[in-house]
């Protein structure tokens, strides 16, 4: 009997189990797959091999409908991640994208935009266009940081869209933006993206968390990244809640050519590239946030990102 070795996409999966779309003589199927023998061992780099959004060449089961062996992975566009601190790697979330949407809420939870520069920066890393998501506007709140630090994001040049899956409002807004694209949808435990994933596709019934009521944050109702099909030719990538984004594949003095307005000040202060932007005299960076050009927030996030990554690579 032959073998059928054929193409597919991975719509999810853990180390072990991987779930993989492919047409077979029989058909569209999705197949549980496994890695056959010591051909694609886990790089000790990475957490993981595989994510959702990869192609890879599988052979079919000769005993099992239903069950396959993945033989190689192709080459990636690109690909989003980030590093695991428990594992001391590089975690992949999700693999050849076009957009990166990055959810956030003005409230419950509390709106951080400290985690968005993290997720921006990642995102610039990866080459891969971010869109940043305001979700539950229809919630009322009266902060008026929060409407400022949203200004200074689209002043930037970061496209920012304000949506409310309860009422719909922005809802054909975001269809628009992600229509013919694989976007892939981060954010923290709680922003609501699974009620977004079930408001662009009703019927769906994709389960919803709930906030903690005592610490106002979510609890993870997705485990895994997945892809969904939102239309034929446009797809999802629901990653798990994140608390804590640590960027992946950067040094502590690479950040500040992979943030949109500290880039072009990059290698001009007084002590040149080795600058640390904290205290030395002649610092662009710093002339910039007093002279109001940069936003105080971004420059108190380089410094916090860039001691992360530090601290991080040193516990590695």
């Amino acid at each position: 009997m032959n073998t059928e070795i054929v193409k597919g996409l991975i719509i999810k999966g853990s180390r072990n189990i991987i779930t993989v779309r492919a047409e077979t003589k029989e058909g569209i199927k999705e197949l549980e797959c496994r890695i056959k023998g010591k051909v694609l061992q886990t790089n000790k780099e990475n957490y993981n091999p595989f994510a959702p959004g990869d192609w890879v060449t599988i052979e079919l089961s000769e005993t099992n409908d239903n069950t396959a062996l993945i033989l190689s992975l192709e080459k990636r566009q690109n690909f989003f991640s980030r590093f695991n601190q428990k594992e001391s790697a590089s975690q992949i979330l999700a693999a050849n994208i076009d957009l990166v949407l990055c959810i956030t809420t003005p409230v419950s939870p509390p709106f951080r935009p400290r985690f968005i520069d993290r997720i921006l920066l990642q995102a610039d890393i990866a080459g891969i266009e971010p869109i940043i998501v305001c979700n539950k506007i229809d919630l009322k709140y009266d902060d008026i940081d929060i409407n400022e630090r949203l200004e200074d994001f689209n002043k930037t040049g970061f496209k920012v869209l304000f949506v409310s899956s309860k009422t719909g409002e922005g809802l054909n807004e975001l269809r628009n933006n992600i229509e013919g694209k694989t976007g892939m949808l981060i954010g923290q435990s709680g922003v609501g993206k699974s009620s977004l994933i079930n408001a662009l596709l009703p019927g769906l019934n994709i389960k919803e968390g709930k906030l903690n009521e005592k610490y106002d944050r979510g609890v993870h109702t997705t485990t895994m990244s997945y892809l969904i099909d939102v239309s034929e030719k446009t797809k999802i990538i629901d990653t798990p809640g994140v608390r804590v984004f640590i960027p992946d594949g950067i040094k502590a003095n690479e950040v500040i050519f992979h943030m949109k307005e500290f880039a072009p000040l990059a290698g001009k202060c007084s002590f040149g590239l080795s600058c640390s932007h904290k205290t030395e005299p002649g610092c662009k960076i710093m002339e910039a946030v007093t002279a109001g050009i940069i936003h105080e927030d971004r420059y108190e996030s380089l410094i916090r990102i860039a001691e992360d990554i530090e601290g991080s690579i040193n516990e590695y």
